[in-house]
């Protein structure tokens, strides 16, 4: 076990630098000069065009743009192993700081609803798998199929409509994190203060995953509760309960593993789409935002932060089949 986590680990270096190797080159060839786009919007001071010229090329100079790509390349690399990602073109502030203050954010969002997901969808999917084809298993797999068809931005418009003080109820705010001035509340209203602002904005996240894992979940434990072991424990007299959570779940839950290996780069991407309605100041609103204005540093480090997170997460998962069925091995 231990060899197979160093293989991994060692593997891990040259699909890191594959990936941002290939991050580094569409971002190059996308159209826009994040240089040529800055110049543009302060040009009301630049008389000529040989002085814009002039001053794009001092200013790629000073960005380090006027290199050779590999070079470029390079140097980003040797920053990045002190964990130097440099500073943003769009406001010259160090890209770790944006990070820091996006990333709590995204993470308190995400983490809620994944939670909500699990909790709900797991046991709907299970269920779901014990009452095939019954009434009430169509009627959930309709309703979660209704859902899972609905647009996240179509919702979060409804919902903004009618529950964010448009023209009807005015329960929820639509805008922002937290309220402005509610540093100044003691904890428990800080956290109500978040609470209240992030309802409208998971209800948008979630309801749509809830088709999707349940049927999932429930696809896996149909597959299990079919095999000749299950129908072995119920022989011997052991209660459903003990064979459901005991036997049946745990090698249900492989696949599922498989699809939590991408749970981790998902709680730092964000949803650029709800968070942008929302004017949330998460990642994914972070993310969208350096794209349109080509700021480069920036860019290549959420892609840097998404590659470790996703390879990471692939081999926690790896590792992680053998917690749940001890008969896997990887000697």
């Amino acid at each position: 076990m231990i060899n197979y986590i160093l293989k991994r680990l060692l593997l891990i270096i040259p699909t890191f630098i594959g990936i941002t190797i290939i991050t580094f080159a569409i971002i190059q060839l996308a159209p826009g000069d994040p240089v040529a786009l800055k110049v543009r919007g302060g040009e009301q001071g630049i008389k000529s065009d040989a002085m814009a010229k002039t001053v794009i090329e001092q200013t790629r100079a000073v960005y380090g743009l006027n290199k050779p790509l590999h070079e470029q390349y390079i140097g980003w690399m040797k920053r990045l192993v002190t964990l130097d990602f440099g500073k943003s073109f769009s406001d010259h502030r160090p890209v770790i700081k944006k990070i820091a203050e996006t990333l709590p954010i995204t993470l308190t969002l995400n983490i809620i609803t994944i939670i909500i997901i699990y909790i709900i969808s797991i046991p709907l999917g299970i269920f779901s798998a014990l009452n095939p084809r019954s009434l009430v298993d169509k009627g959930i797999t309709l309703l979660l199929f209704v859902l899972y068809s609905l647009p996240s931005f179509w919702v979060a418009m409804i919902l903004i409509v009618y529950l964010g003080g448009a023209d009807y109820l005015n329960w929820f705010p639509i805008v922002g994190f937290v309220s402005d001035g509610a540093d100044k509340l003691p904890w428990y209203g800080w956290i109500s203060n978040v609470a209240w602002h992030l309802v409208l904005p998971v209800i948008c996240l979630t309801y749509g995953g809830f088709a999707f894992l349940s049927r999932f979940s429930r696809a896996s434990m149909l597959e299990v509760i079919r095999q000749d072991y299950i129908r072995t424990a119920r022989a011997k007299g052991l209660s459903e309960w003990k064979v459901i959570g005991k036997h049946a779940l745990r090698n249900a839950m492989i696949p599922l593993l498989t699809l939590m290996g991408t749970l981790l780069p998902a709680l730092l991407g964000g949803s650029v789409i709800i968070e942008q309605i929302f004017s949330i100041p998460g990642m994914g609103r972070l993310s969208f935002e350096s794209v349109l204005s080509r700021d480069y540093p920036t860019i290549m480090a959420i892609a840097a932060i998404d590659a470790i997170l996703t390879l990471v997460s692939i081999l926690i998962a790896d590792i992680m089949y053998v917690v749940v069925d001890p008969r896997i091995s990887f000697e």
